[in-house]
């Protein structure tokens, strides 16, 4: 179910501690008292300390918990109580801080169906919108627009897994490494939140939580398989024994593709493992290490995406269909002095070959039930080559991420307080090359075209204070200070002549960047069923260090002087949960941006130039729905609407001259105005037939701009799924449980596109913008989506 609130629970350990500390005195007495049935569902904290005053130790999010909340909440997720401690405090501000737009996707949403990559499940929150990257599981993610223009992975908003960063220090996060399928819950946390999660938080942050081993209690294994020689074997394990608890999680996922040169093999392994070492101290380990190889296809122009959307017939240059996209290498590898070979992605070899590793720690230290200690530190290796076009990209990117912080709650004139204080640092340093890609096949390497030898460091401090100003109103505000160091030295190779004499040039950056983030928030619980929020917000984001270096052409230079991007951002909305089977929410937001970045495709295939865009205006609506409107019967919606414009830009374009035209008023490319996903399905719960289900998915994703002079426009569509699902359990000493799903994606096979990169607007010898005809020709934008495919599943729970 869509949870669009912030609230927050003690885990199992808390009870099983609490339980394992009463005597069996206390216990027979107790069981003679009148108590209310608990039902536990999820691994919970170690006992809280005694407590002197209970009844004004609640969270600041606590009056959300008093709320009805509808029966197949998430598993683990935070329901926090009038005894929360101070942990459980913790980590509910990675899950949905008090007063902020946040969004729960249960597992129960995604467990019954295909769940490739994060595009199967994000789709079920407002403000999400996704599309495809440059690989199988490589998807964009955006929240409220903030990431539509990127060309590939993940910017303007920071990620995080059980808590641990994922995002990088510089601001890049990549999907490949998420399989859904390891998931119990993932969190969406919209609007800028840069006070809370420092740079780059522009748009807001994700928390993937996997499965607690107590929950898995045993094993799983599932297979899906479907159209296009899609296979995904994985094994979940998983047990909680004594003072420990971990889960494992692997998987090999393999497939053809749907377009032409898109094979691809990958493998993941996630572990998570928590011991409590003392009844104050627990101890936190997470892996997650990460193989991709794929080949990967050409973007398309519009016009070659109606042509041929699949690339089919691309196999040489030379005879190649119409529609099929190419690239030009220099024969020798260097320049064009022996000539050069107009290739398909076949033909060269196209592809990605990456690594992720990602290895953390956290030790949290209970000083009593009202204040935590937690320290954690993280280790996360990126390892690149990546001949996606003319270019390959090679390098390997290590970083190192460190944060402590302490919270505690208590009392400020009387009134319920949760006051947190924390610092970071990270940083990542990295030796980058640039290589020509030549013609030969299996992506041959020709000479180096430039290295980057790039410094990026951050570091700051954040805090933040929630205060219950009276039993239903609660007053939340925050404040992040951050420096940012980023130093780049770029080598651009270029070679004359046949013997390819070489010439370097040089470009450096040195830059600091100094940003601060405020926050205010209120949220006011009317009563059981009404809660209103209001927000105030800022966010930043600093460039990257390669995009110092990138100009409109794709070539290396100089693009030193790009800007730190900042927004302001209002929240305003409500969450009305009636009963127990009704549960809505509306947000509208409006954010005021500075120096928005913004990306756009160049000429030369998979390379994007950075711009600053002065000012911008983004506003919009999310909107929500869950609604079991009869027994057996749900009926889901997830709504956003989009509104976003350049209020200041004035956009040079060269051609012999250089000619100027403002964009103020114009839409800012990428954005699409309206996105829908909607779900009506019906689940057997009683009878022969009981574990029998099946849905109906309509997705409707609306036209939009490619390009700053609002001239082209990528076409909208709408998708309908349909899924069948049967779920029993099995009375056996070896089996617990049997799943099995048959889903039809893409029911009406609508060709459709996946993924539109910004286009850059030319001009004519005149000054004149080249027309949207002229335009529809440019590559480097389209990956097609994918057609009507048949996807089974089954998985198997042992004991």
């Amino acid at each position: 179910m869509l949870r669009i609130r912030a609230i927050g629970s003690a885990s199992l350990p808390a009870l099983c501690g609490m339980l394992s500390s009463i005597s069996s005195d206390a216990l027979a007495q107790a069981a003679q008292q009148a108590l209310p049935p608990v039902t536990v569902e999820a691994p919970q904290a170690a006992r809280p300390k005694p407590v002197t005053r209970p009844s004004r130790l609640r969270s600041a999010s606590a009056g959300r918990a008093a709320r009805p909340v509808a029966p197949n909440a998430t598993d683990g997720a935070p329901a926090q109580n009038q005894t929360a401690a101070a942990g459980a405090v913790r980590d509910g501000l990675n899950r949905s801080p008090a007063g902020q737009t946040a969004t729960t996707i249960d597992r129960s949403q995604f467990d019954n169906r295909p769940s490739f990559s994060v595009s199967d499940v994000l789709r079920d929150s407002p403000g999400i919108s996704v599309k495809q990257g440059n690989g199988p599981r490589d998807f964009g993610i955006s929240i409220r627009g903030s990431n539509a223009r990127n060309g590939f992975g993940i910017r303007n908003l920071v990620i995080f897994e059980d808590g641990f960063p994922v995002t990088q220090p510089d601001g890049l996060s990549r999907s490949d490494l998420i399989d859904p399928h390891a998931y119990g819950a993932i969190d969406v946390i919209r609007g800028p939140s840069s006070a809370l999660y420092g740079n780059y938080a522009t748009g807001g942050a994700l928390n993937f939580r996997t499965r607690p081993g107590g929950t898995i209690d045993g094993v799983e294994y599932g297979v899906d398989g479907g159209s296009y020689g899609y296979l995904n074997n994985y094994l979940a394990a998983g047990k909680k024994v004594g003072n420990f608890e971990g889960s494992l999680f692997a998987s090999d996922v393999r497939g053809d593709g749907y377009i032409g040169n898109s094979w691809f093999n990958t493998q993941t392994v996630n572990f998570l493992g928590t011991l409590r070492a003392t009844p104050d101290d627990r101890f936190t380990v997470k892996i997650i290490n990460n193989e991709l190889s794929t080949r990967l296809p050409i973007r398309q122009s519009l016009n070659q995406y109606y042509q041929n959307p699949f690339q089919q017939g691309c196999a040489t240059g030379a005879t190649a269909a119409p529609g099929c996209g190419t690239v030009r290498l220099f024969n020798n590898g260097f320049n064009t002095a022996a000539g050069t070979d107009t290739e398909t992605a076949v033909q060269a070899g196209l592809g990605r070959n990456d690594r992720r590793t990602i290895a953390g720690g956290r030790w949290e230290h209970d000083f009593d039930n009202t204040m935590t200690w937690r320290n954690q530190f993280v280790f996360d290796d990126r390892n690149i080559s990546q001949p996606t076009g003319q270019t390959s990209a090679i390098g390997d990117f290590p970083s190192y991420n460190y944060m402590s912080d302490l919270t505690k709650r208590g009392e400020i004139l009387g009134m319920e307080s949760t006051a947190f204080f924390g610092a970071f640092y990270n940083t990542l340093t990295a030796s980058s090359d640039t290589r020509n890609v030549m013609p030969g096949g299996n992506a041959t390497l020709g000479r180096l075209s430039s290295n980057l030898y790039s410094e990026t460091t951050n570091y700051g401090v954040r805090a933040r204070e929630e205060l219950k100003l009276t039993s239903s109103l609660t007053a939340v505000a925050g404040i992040g200070w951050e420096t940012t160091l980023l130093k780049g030295i770029n080598t651009a190779y270029a070679y004359a002549g046949p013997s390819g004499i070489t010439a370097t040039t040089l470009t450096t950056a040195d830059r600091q960047f100094q940003n601060a983030a405020p926050e205010l928030a209120l949220f006011y619980n009317l009563n059981n069923e009404w809660l209103f929020r209001g927000r105030v917000a800022t966010g930043y984001g600093t460039p990257q260090v390669s995009n110092l270096f990138i100009l409109p052409t794709g070539l290396s230079g100089n693009n030193t002087q790009l800007q730190t991007q900042k927004n302001l951002g209002y929240d305003l909305g409500f969450d009305w949960t009636p009963n127990s089977t009704l549960k809505l929410s509306a947000t509208g937001f409006y954010e005021f941006f500075r120096n928005e970045i913004v990306s756009q495709a160049t000429p030369i295939a998979g390379i994007s130039y950075t711009f600053n865009a002065p000012r911008s205006e983004h506003r919009g609506i999310e909107l929500a729905a869950d609604w079991k409107f009869y027994p057996g019967w749900r009926f889901t919606a997830a709504y956003t609407y989009l509104d976003e414009v350049y209020t200041e830009y004035v956009e040079n374009i060269t051609n012999g001259a250089v000619f100027s035209f403002n964009r103020a008023g114009n839409k800012i490319p990428g954005i699409s105005p309206n996105e829908l996903t909607a779900r009506i399905g019906y689940d057997e719960f009683a009878g022969a037939l009981t574990g029998l289900g099946a849905f109906v998915e309509v997705q409707w994703k609306d036209s939009f701009y490619m390009d700053n002079a609002n001239l082209l426009k990528a076409p909208g569509y709408e998708l309908v799924n349909v899924n069948v699902h049967y779920k029993t359990d099995l009375v056996s000493d070896t089996f617990r449980s049997l799943n099995l799903f048959l889903e039809v994606r893409n029911v009406f096979d609508r060709t459709y596109v996946a993924s539109a990169n910004n286009i850059a607007n030319t001009v004519t010898g005149a000054g004149l913008q080249n027309p949207a005809s002229v335009l529809a020709n440019t590559t480097g934008s389209i990956y097609a989506g994918s057609p009507r495919t048949f996807v089974a599943g089954m998985k198997v729970a042992f004991k």
